[in-house]
């Protein structure tokens, strides 16, 4: 056995976890602990509202499914027409969701 997985072990063997997780919730009941923050994308938003999938969506916008999920997750940002489409798709959908069934 390797000497790191053994000491790993020794250190689990004296660790009590339910102990651990009744003071992680004491501290988040007090107001403490981590938070984490979700910024929105307005691509997210978009498509959350029209009710599409990444595929329908970015099959839609012209662009790859990976690029989506980029402006999703805030990794890179849409630019000239992909914009402006995101900006009517999130203020407007039902008219986005028309002019979509007309074409």
């Amino acid at each position: 056995m390797k000497k790191l997985t053994k000491q790993i072990l020794e250190r689990d063997a004296r660790r009590d976890i339910g102990a651990e997780l009744l003071e992680a919730v004491r501290e988040i009941k007090a107001g403490g602990g981590r938070r984490f923050g979700v910024r929105v994308t307005q691509a997210s938003e978009a498509r959350f509202k029209l009710g599409m999938s990444q595929p329908e969506f970015a099959d839609m916008l012209g662009v790859s499914v990976r690029t989506l999920q980029d402006w999703e997750q805030g990794r890179r940002e849409p630019s000239g027409a992909a914009k402006a489409l995101l900006k009517v798709a999130t203020h407007a959908p039902k008219a986005v969701r028309s002019a979509l069934r007309a074409a």
